[in-house]
């Protein structure tokens, strides 16, 4: 599965930015199962660069939140690295309403990668709008393991 697109209107959309598009296709699957299959959520991944290799590249970030957009914002999700440059240029960029950039209401979130996708998956699938699906996933830093 390389992306769920069962969104709503009214429904968050969530991109995962990795370096590696197995990672990032994983996390949306592991997300997405987790979440009972995800309901009406668009998670899309984002991961590697245009060749298939490792890497991160604006113009697949965007393309990812713009099919992740229904209206109600985007969380997106990224590993590290240039992954999170690259998402804080796009967001410094703005949203437009054109084919480029990221969509209007598109926010990178400041949340550990997996956990963070879990929660936001599991938020938005639970009819959460984009502020508590970004506070469920940011709240997963503190999830204790021990």
């Amino acid at each position: 599965m390389s992306e769920t697109d069962l969104g709503r209107a009214g429904t968050p959309g969530i991109v995962l930015v990795s370096h590696s598009r197995e990672v990032a296709e994983s996390v949306a699957r592991l997300a997405g199962a987790l979440a009972g299959g995800a309901g009406d959520v668009r998670v899309v991944p984002a991961g590697g660069d245009p060749a298939g290799g490792v890497g991160t590249d604006a113009e697949l970030i965007a393309a990812a939140a713009r099919r992740a957009d229904s209206g109600a914002g985007v969380a997106i999700l990224v590993d590290l690295g240039s992954a999170v440059l690259t998402v804080r240029a796009l967001v410094a960029e703005g949203g437009d309403d054109g084919d480029e950039g990221l969509p209007p209401g598109a926010r990178m979130l400041d949340a550990p990668f997996l956990e963070g996708a879990v929660a936001a998956v599991v938020a938005a699938a639970g009819g959460a709008d984009l502020e508590g699906v970004a506070g469920a996933a940011e709240e997963a830093r503190d999830y204790r393991k021990r």
